[in-house]
Order: C-alpha cells, then structure tokens, then sequence
C-alpha cells in the first residue's frame, strides 16, 4: 500500500499541478499547509486571505493579500491554479448573522466563480455535518445553500467534506468550543468517528482525495468516509499515516 501510495505521489508530482488555499489561517488551513509543505507535491500553492502572516515555508508557496469584498478586483490571483482547498468560516458569536453568511456563504461562492473562470478543475470545500439547504437552523442551511450553489457551477471535479466537531488547541479564545471539546474527548478516542473530526485527519483526506483520480464529478464525504480517506490511524496523539486511503471511501 505504501509503494503504491508513493508512486500515486510521485505520478502527481510530474504533473505539475498548481493549487491555492483560502482560509489558510483557520485551523484546518493551517494544518492544511503544514501537510502541503511537508508532502511537497505542488508546483505552486498560493495562499489566498486578508492578510499576510509570518510563514516558514517552501518556495513554492505564495501569500497573496486580497479584499474578499471587491474579489473581482484580484481575479488574477487565482489564474492558472488547477485544484482549489476552500477551509474559509466563522461563527455567528465571532461576526454575528450577516458577518457569518458574508463569509461562509457569499465569500466562498464568489471566490469559487472566479476560481473556476480563471482555471480551477477541482474545488474542494469543507462543510459541516448535518448541512442542509432546508435546515431551520442558520449554520447547517448556510452550509447546505453553499453545497448546492457549488454543484450548479459545474465544476470537472467538486469534493465536498461533512467533518463532526473539529477537534483542534485554537489560539483563538471560543470557551463553549472549548467546553465541547472537552466533553466529546474521551469519545473521540473510543469512537472517532462517530461525531468528531481531529483537523490533521480533515487536511491528510483532502491531500489524499486531491492526489487521487476518479470519474466522479461530485464527491461527497461524511465523516467516517473523511477518517477512512486520510489514512491516520485512531489517535492523533500517535499518528501513524499511510499515503493513501481505500477507494470505498468514496461516495457518489
């Protein structure tokens, strides 16, 4: 499994695939980048954000600076890059309700336009579990809009990820979060993939789905399929990954 795993990685390598990420100083995107550096499978991986922070990366990598308000302004930023990580979000306590469906719904559908417009194939997204356009609650029917918006823009590939609670030390103070997260500790270790989603599984399955290939133009991922997909072996606290998951993890 690990030769054809590597083989898969050097096989991508060749191809010369470019990629960005928005939301990169998220949980998730932060872990996303470290595995992306790490891996070194991109030619070119911009960062995409508000701001710019301090980085020890490699050369392929880029921050670019944008105003998410007036993004068609920056619609170069995005030319050429093939493959798409969006890791963008808030919360309603952080921004309120409008802040909230600014950034998790009108930022993510405007930057995934002008992605695919400028070259993008493959768009990944992480959503929520319980997503639902139909929802009454404001957080699962901003996530479900944002799903179905996505899969009219007819992407070549669309993936789309329904993690539990992601389980993360935020440098950012959110106490309930935290409170949560205590609670569902010991259940993640018994049942890992019952409700909860530790953010280095979240970023190895989107890498390991990125590399892959497949005739689906439409994936979507719940949250045990993202467990299986990363290839990270129960416990985050003792990590063993293989390079590549199972083809059942898949879902049409």
């Amino acid at each position: 499994m690990a030769e054809e795993a590597l083989t898969s990685h050097e096989k991508f390598k060749s191809e010369g695939h470019t990629a960005f990420v928005l939301g990169y100083t998220g949980e998730v995107g932060k872990v996303l980048v470290e595995e992306l550096n790490d891996l070194k499978l991109f030619k070119k991986v911009v960062l995409i954000g508000r701001r710019q922070i301090p980085l020890n990366l490699g050369p392929e990598f880029e921050q670019k600076v944008i105003d998410f308000e007036n993004i068609d302004e920056h619609k170069d930023v995005f030319e050429n890059l093939d493959i798409g990580f969006c890791c963008l979000g808030t919360t309603r306590a952080k921004s309120g309700v409008q802040g909230f469906i600014r950034v998790d719904h009108d930022y993510v559908l405007l930057a995934a336009e002008i992605a695919k417009a400028q070259g993008c194939k493959h768009f990944s997204l992480v959503s929520s579990q319980g997503a639902d356009k139909n929802s009454s609650f404001l957080y699962p029917r901003t996530k479900g809009q944002v799903e179905e918006a996505l899969k009219v823009m007819h992407f070549n590939r669309l993936s789309i990820y329904r993690p539990g609670v992601l389980m993360c030390d935020r440098q950012e103070s959110r106490p309930m979060e935290a409170a949560v997260r205590v609670v569902l500790k010991p259940l993640s270790y018994f049942f890992p993939t019952a409700i909860t989603t530790p953010v280095q599984i979240m970023a190895r399955a989107m890498i390991n789905n990125a590399i892959s290939s497949t005739n689906i133009s439409t994936e979507l991922y719940d949250n045990k399929a993202i467990h299986q997909l990363s290839g990270i072996s129960k416990g985050c606290s003792n990590l063993k990954r293989s390079l590549s998951a199972p083809e059942s993890t898949k879902t049409k």
